[in-house]
């Protein structure tokens, strides 16, 4: 396995088993990104085309309401970024992806990805897990909001990325939590 793709490889592998000539053929058909510190991977308006695993670095899921910028979601090391909506109808999505730091993207091509379905049937299967895992984690980001309050969502978020506050502009981690950068620091003079 290419040194660039062992991390994309060992994260597929968590979710299904696969015979090394089918991690390749998932590798022949993704490209390597490079962008630099707030650079957009994924516009606004625009339909999402590819499966976007963050290889290093970090991205955020935004979107404008009211004309004010809202962070959805991050995606760390080691995790997918997808507009799943935008990739499953063709739709140009009303979120976008930016990076946050000088980050390496590896984008698997989602037609090139069809294809391989029908001739690979544990590639097919590996991806639908992977998306039923992510609905998951959305379900479970909404259930988040839902019943929990400011201070036990920065827990929770600061649980699961310990380095968020270094590595993530305030302004954003208080619009993920839904709240104001005043309740943030309140929140977090408080610990």
């Amino acid at each position: 396995m290419e040194q660039v793709f062992e991390q994309l490889g060992e994260y597929l592998l968590m979710y299904q088993h696969l015979p090394q000539q089918d991690l390749q053929k998932i590798f022949a058909i993704s490209k390597v990104l490079h962008l630099s510190k707030n650079e957009i991977l994924q516009p606004i308006g625009k339909s999402c085309r590819n499966i976007y695993f963050i290889n290093k670095g970090l991205a955020r899921i935004y979107y404008y309401k009211d004309g004010l910028d809202i962070t959805e979601g991050f995606a760390f090391e080691k995790n997918l970024a997808v507009r799943f909506e935008s990739l499953f109808t063709g739709q140009p999505s009303r979120k976008g992806i930016q990076v946050l730091e000088d980050t390496e993207v590896i984008a698997i091509s989602a037609s090139e990805l069809e294809k391989l379905y029908d001739v690979h049937p544990l590639i097919e299967r590996l991806f639908r897990k992977l998306f039923e895992a992510c609905h998951v984690e959305t379900i479970n980001r909404i259930e988040t909001i839902q019943f929990h309050t400011a201070e036990e969502r920065y827990k929770h978020l600061l649980q699961e990325a310990p380095d968020v506050i270094k590595r993530v502009q305030l302004k954003y981690i208080a619009s993920y939590l839904g709240i104001t950068q005043v309740s943030l620091s309140r929140i977090r003079s408080s610990k």
